[in-house]
């Protein structure tokens, strides 16, 4: 498996020693970095040498990626991009975060391969890879101008060529010949150093300029360099050798000079051939004449390979110039050239770009462009098209999952359009919007109800309560009240969000129903589940009329598991079992299995089966889940927790209570670090570990755990809510087995009325109750009284959950119920 690696230098010359050395070390499986060895100056070849050792040694590998990494944004989508190699999900169906986090993981346990080898070309700051360099029994090559790597990894100091390494280079490279004693002056005058001495082959070859002849120009260029007395932090020889390369490229063709400009001011990443393919407006006319004659393009960019101002990449169709020699090129220009040009590579960008970031179809192209965004200064723009470019990116890596790469360049982008265009602007406004967003899917919902709010308020005076922007920033708000455990304004925020959508003249299509999917949310948050069910009904068949399942398969997936959830918590498992089954085959095989939706439909999909009894089928998918969740977002995720809770119930209800116990202790610990500490889900999830306490041998202590989950959710939601009645179901089993009978049967049978009320007589919850009920009236010898609610109860079980369901055949055997709870995303 070979995949990115720059194409091999034919003229690679030396480095024997290196090269063994550095083998000897990766073989003895130390992980290797090839530092700058001049003091952060380019040229000396590690690039180049990284790439030969990639090719002299793919024979002991069976995995061989190339990772450009001199901008931590580009390392994940690099490692994202090895997923369908190894068999895994791509980024495009599981997002590029999940896509890379299961890289790292098949990488550390060796699975398909154990020889492999990864190279990150161009390392910065060693903290920078901390979190992307992979564990496991491969090997990991760096390459870095930075000295500090030397104190974190093996380092492999790299110098510029010794005297016989030039000489062999540039009698290599010069294939019409060089005498040693000339290749020896000639590597003299440019101090061995390797990408000089590349510059002065490429440029005798293409000539045929006599050598003596050179070394004058050389000379009187370093002359004129010096006397200039500007500074520069390359080689002064380096500098008068690229300069006479580029005076011999204009002199042939000046076009080729002038697009050699223009890629100085793109990323030293590869440079899509295809963004020079059409000439929009804002061009100049020279390089809108070179685009649109395609012969003389190809003729242009063919020059800066023969003069070896670029690498070309043929198969991949790709351009790039060494970051050196960029430099250099900017150096010459004039500020007002620079601004001309920069401006030119953003328009460029932006028509190579021009595509629906949400189309998992385009985001290759939104790859491709990633690494030139930040150092062509995209974010400086104020172009309303380049504006629309940014805005586009930070959709793409959204909705591609990468949330860590789209926070930097919104932060970014922030900093530069708040100072440009002002606070209250439109795009800014927006881009507190894509950042709240951000911040609630990485779990940060503090910063996100602070920045929420803040943007709300903006919104609303300066576009005006209709705007998209303030409708999307409207919903959000509606996100960070469920976040904080106010289920009540949350609903009234989402239904006036819908109430302006629905006002709109033409609003239809996911705008709308995610609005709706929102409010149905919120219904069940309520313990309203049939008023749930009844819209996403209604959303899931408009959806599947318009054919929404194709357009947006991730929005089409949370509806439809939306629906499966609310069918569950109205008290249809089968239907719910049906219902999830389907949505979660759709998207695995839409989203991949690794797709934060694809993970939210198996976790529902496995209560599901545990609500039905399908206890086997329940467990496999719930540990299956859950592991992936901690692997793509660590252990401290809300949708980790909600995992970890799902995990815990079912290993409870199969008996396996010590591993439930622990798992939920952890969890319930964990959950105030995410929510406030009076959060609903808080205390929901204290009655769960109450149960597991009760049912391991501490019962007093599992009074008091319900008894303060109680009293919280009473104040949080009060007493007449699902999560309230769920937990004082529990207390009164409690009681009951602390020999308090005729308390546990006051509290229990009021509970039965009061889900009576709320969720229906036959609801799963409410028959519970009524089997609770019954056992504490044999009790207390009441047995008429148990007899004739045992007789109701048996029939309700009969035409809804069957009485060979394991909770109907619990109460046939006479004993209680437990009531456990699941948290709903928020």
């Amino acid at each position: 498996m070979w995949g990115k690696v720059p194409p091999r230098n034919k003229n690679f010359t030396g480095r024997t020693d290196l090269l063994e050395r550095l083998r000897g070390g990766l073989a003895n499986r130390v992980t290797a970095v090839v530092p700058h060895a001049l003091h952060g100056l380019g040229g000396v070849g590690k690039t180049q040498m990284a790439v030969e050792y990639a090719y002299r040694y793919r024979s002991a590998y069976d995995l061989v990626w190339w990772i450009p990494a001199d901008q931590p944004v580009l390392v994940r989508s690099s490692l994202a991009s090895l997923a369908q190699p190894l068999g895994l999900p791509s980024a495009s169906v599981s997002g590029v975060e999940d896509a890379a986090n299961a890289v790292l993981d098949a990488l550390r346990r060796g699975e398909p391969y154990t020889n492999w080898l990864l190279i990150f070309d161009n390392a910065d700051e060693p903290e920078e890879l901390t979190e992307t360099l992979p564990q496991g029994p491969g090997h990991v090559l760096i390459t870095s101008r930075n000295h500090r790597w030397a104190g974190v990894v093996d380092a492999v100091p790299i110098d510029v060529f010794t005297r016989e390494e030039s000489i062999e280079f540039l009698t290599r490279r010069v294939p019409r010949g060089i005498s040693t004693e000339n290749a020896d002056r000639l590597a003299e005058e440019l101090g061995d150093l390797p990408l000089a001495l590349e510059q002065a082959g490429a440029l005798h070859a293409e000539t045929g300029i006599a050598v003596s002849d050179y070394l004058q120009l050389l000379g009187e260029r370093t002359s004129q360099l010096l006397s200039q007395g500007k500074p520069t932090e390359y080689p002064v020889s380096m500098t008068a050798a690229w300069a006479l390369s580029v005076a011999s490229l204009e002199e042939k063709m000046p076009e080729a000079l002038e697009l050699l400009r223009y890629c100085a001011f793109f990323g030293p990443e590869p440079i899509p051939r295809d963004a020079f393919s059409k000439a929009v407006p804002g061009l100049s006319a020279g390089l809108a004449d070179l685009i649109r004659d395609p012969i003389r393009l190809s003729r242009a960019i063919g020059e800066l390979g023969r003069f070896a101002l670029a690498r070309l990449d043929l198969p991949a169709r790709t351009i790039q110039v060494h970051r050196l020699i960029q430099a250099l090129v900017r150096d010459e220009l004039s500020e007002a050239e620079q601004g001309r040009l920069r401006h030119e590579v953003h328009l460029l960008l932006a028509e190579y770009t021009k595509s629906d970031p949400n189309d998992s179809v385009n985001w290759q192209k939104y790859l491709n462009a990633l690494g030139h965004f930040e150092p062509a200064g995209v974010a400086q723009c104020q172009d309303p098209v380049v504006r629309d470019l940014s805005l586009n990116l930070i959709t793409y890596l959204y909705a591609s999952g990468d949330y860590g790469s789209a926070r930097i360049f919104v932060e970014s982008f922030l900093e530069e359009w708040t100072a440009s265009s002002g606070a209250d602007h439109e795009n800014v406004l927006r881009l507190h919007v894509e950042m709240g967003n951000l911040l609630r899917e990485l779990g940060q919902y503090p910063d996100a109800t602070e920045r929420g709010l803040q943007t709300l308020d903006a919104a609303e005076k300066t576009l005006g309560p209709d705007h998209e922007t303030t409708l999307r920033a409207l919903r959000g708000r509606a996100t960070d009240l469920r976040s904080s455990g106010d289920f009540q304004q949350a609903f009234e925020s989402d239904q006036e969000a819908l109430r302006r959508i629905e006002a709109k003249a033409g609003e239809k299509g996911f705008t709308l129903w995610r609005a709706i999917n929102s409010v149905a949310l919120d219904y069940g948050l309520r313990s309203n589940y049939n008023q749930a069910r009844t819209l996403l009904e209604q959303v899931y068949r408009d959806v599947l009329v318009a054919g929404g399942q194709a357009q947006d398969p991730s929005a089409y997936t949370n509806i439809y598991t939306g629906l499966a959830r609310a069918v569950r918590l109205s008290g249809d498992f089968s239907e719910a079992c049906d219902l999830g089954e389907d949505a979660y085959a759709f998207s695995v095989e839409s989203l991949g299995p690794d797709h934060p939706w694809t993970l939210r439909t198996g976790k529902d999909l496995s209560i599901a089966w545990r609500r039905a009894g399908d206890y086997e089928r329940a467990l496999e998918v719930g540990e299956d889940v859950h592991q992936r969740y901690v692997r793509a977002f660590g252990v401290g995720h809300p949708d980790t927790l909600a995992a970890a809770t799902c995990l815990a119930n079912i290993r409870r209800t199969m008996g396996e209570f010590q591993d439930a116990l622990t798992l939920a202790e952890d969890t319930v610990r964990r959950y105030p670090r995410v929510y406030p500490a009076e959060h609903p889900y808080y205390h929901a999830c204290s009655g769960n570990l109450a149960i597991l306490q009760r049912v391991t041998g501490d019962v007093g202590l599992a009074r008091k755990t319900n008894e303060k989950a109680l009293a919280g959710l009473e104040f949080k939601l009060s007493r007449d809510h699902h999560y309230s009645l769920t937990v004082a179901l529990n207390l009164a089993s409690d009681l009951a087995e602390l020999g308090e009978v005729e308390a546990a049967h006051r509290l229990c049978s009021g509970t039965m009325r009061r889900l009576r009320a709320l969720v229906g007589e036959e609801h799963p919850l409410t028959l519970s109750a009524a089997a609770n009920t019954v056992a504490n009236l044999r009790a207390l010898g009441r047995d008429e009284d148990a007899d004739a609610l045992f007789a109701e109860t048996e029939q309700a079980y009969r035409h809804t959950l069957t009485l060979e369901h394991p909770d109907a055949q619990v109460f046939l055997e006479g004993r209680r119920l437990d009531a456990d709870f699941d948290p709903p995303p928020i």
